[in-house]
């Protein structure tokens, strides 16, 4: 969950903001009963601004309104200070929008939201409804940003290190006890990003907005988020629509094995669905489990040029590596049966290239400090390392230890976790959301971050739901499917009927066949 699974896009156009509409505070209001002298809670209020400039301009930016949300860090501690939350209105481009906005919860959770905006306005977000972003707490643009330079430069070491390497366990560890060290040292309060709080941000911006009603949409964890927001924050939803379902009551990290295992089946089976996939592949579990266990004993040590130039880097390939990159969607699904097949015949041109374009990091967009409080708070209590290799062990009986006892994507998560040291709180969050509130998830079958089935459990708690699977397509569905987009747009304009029909002759696009 901690990444994006979609290309990058790049706007070109010059931000210059507009900060037309001015605070209006939130309706919190301090005890008339306080104690003289005793701090008061925070209250929140939108403080209109400038705009974010990203690296790469974001064209929707050039004519938003911007300015931040000030909420208390920390709710539950009286006189907590005040932290400031990015925010942007994006203006619906229909002559006649309809009343009631939309409000965006990004994935990750770290990710930054503003690189999200690209990929909603090109999905029809803005086209007939007002799209609002805010990036979470902790987040890029934030105040505090939750950034870990330090993690971002042992990613960009790790691509020449063993996927699961004791070297690499030691280098990250020590990344992330440096960058808890600065910010404590800097006054943060690290338990205080958790999904509770970051609900009740969202909860806080439309009171501060004077927003009657909107629409929520979230993917990834911020489906996660936008479910909590619904059972904690009933008020003022209109309609929620989740994408690639992160279920609150479900996500622990040996949870992840079971998702990956999914998406990955989904997408051999859709190979062997078509007659020249199933020709030219014709055992690809097979193959995976080979090349695994291949890689694993004997790990690929190569001088790599990564994809967009640059010197050439040491790069690792083992067993550990492959899996994660096929989680990441690199190579795309549709070139996967090729790539492991080039693979297999002593090619390992794909993936040696994507695992060496991790040599290249954006240093400090990526709120590693937000993914650790969550997922040691959240994810990660409960259950232990051993959790996490049974659950590899079951989902892939035959691989080697190392490879099963790391959750995908989240390596030394526990060891992190460790060190992280935030309160436990799986017990407020892995809860179930029960509403009535119309909502539409949607999951698509190729998701190896977040299980399709997974779906099922949410929407049969949600009573006045609508659910739909799009084959062919993986994390994040909506950027990826104009189906999905059209199912989305009609969803908002009638929630407890939305038009869904185009998704009955959907099937996944042809494989890559290579010859013989």
């Amino acid at each position: 969950m901690p990444q994006h699974s979609v290309p990058a896009v790049t706007a070109a156009a010059a931000l210059v903001c507009l900060a037309a509409f001015g605070p209006t505070p939130s309706s919190a209001a301090p005890p008339a009963d306080r104690p003289a002298g005793q701090p008061g809670p925070v209250t929140s209020r939108f403080v209109p601004g400038a705009c974010p400039e990203p690296p790469e301009p974001i064209e929707a930016l050039s004519a938003a309104k911007c300015g931040y949300l000030e909420v208390p860090e920390n709710r539950s501690h009286p006189g907590s200070r005040t932290i400031k939350l990015a925010v942007a209105r994006i203006a619906a481009t229909s002559a006649k929008p309809g009343a009631e906005p939309v409000v965006f919860m990004a994935g990750g959770p770290g990710a930054d939201t503003f690189d999200d905006i690209p990929f909603l306005v090109d999905s029809g977000l803005n086209k007939d409804r007002e799209l609002i972003v805010m990036a979470q707490r902790g987040n890029l643009y934030d105040q505090p940003n939750l950034a870990c330079p330090e993690v971002d430069r042992f990613n960009e070491k790790a691509v020449g290190l063993g996927y699961d390497a004791p070297q690499a366990e030691q280098i990250m560890l020590k990344a992330v006890t440096d960058c808890r060290a600065r910010l404590v040292a800097d006054g943060v309060d690290l338990g205080a990003y958790n999904s509770t709080e970051n609900a009740a941000d969202f909860a806080d911006l439309r009171a501060a907005l004077d927003i009657p009603r909107w629409n929520v949409y979230g993917y990834s964890y911020g489906s996660n988020l936008a479910l909590t927001y619904l059972r904690l924050h009933p008020e003022g939803i209109r309609a929620v629509a989740l994408d690639s379902v992160a279920p609150s009551q479900f996500v622990t990290l040996p949870w992840t094995w079971g998702s990956t295992a999914e998406g990955i089946r989904n997408i051999f089976e859709a190979c062997a669905a078509q007659p020249a996939c199933k020709d030219r592949y014709p055992d690809l579990p097979g193959m995976l489990t080979e090349q695994v266990r291949k890689l694993e004993a004997h790990p690929l040590t190569l001088n790599v040029t990564p994809k967009d130039g640059g010197k050439p880097v040491k790069t690792v390939l083992d067993g550990g590596a492959l899996l994660n990159l096929l989680v990441a969607f690199t190579p795309r699904p549709k070139d996967m049966p090729a790539a492991l097949e080039e693979l297999s015949k002593g090619n390992p041109e794909r993936f040696a290239q994507a695992r060496a374009a991790g040599s290249v990091q954006k240093v400090g967009d990526f709120a590693h400090g937000l993914t650790n409080s969550i997922a040691c708070s959240e994810w990660a209590p409960g259950h232990s390392e051993s959790d996490v290799l049974k659950a590899g062990q079951k989902t892939y009986p035959g691989w080697p230890d190392t490879v099963l006892a790391q959750p995908p994507q989240l390596p030394f998560q526990y060891p992190v976790c460790g060190v992280w040291n935030v309160p436990d709180r799986a017990s407020v969050q892995r809860v179930p959301t029960v509403s009535s509130v119309p909502a539409l998830v949607v999951s698509g079958t190729f998701d190896v971050k977040t299980g399709a089935s997974w779906a099922k459990g949410v929407a049969d708690n949600l009573s006045r739901s609508t659910a739909i699977q799009v084959p062919g397509i993986g994390h994040w569905v909506v950027p990826q499917s104009p189906c999905a987009q059209s199912v989305l747009a009609s969803f908002f304009a009638n929630p407890t009927d939305p038009e869904t029909s185009c998704v009955d002759d959907l099937e996944p696009q042809p494989f890559t066949i290579i010859p013989k």
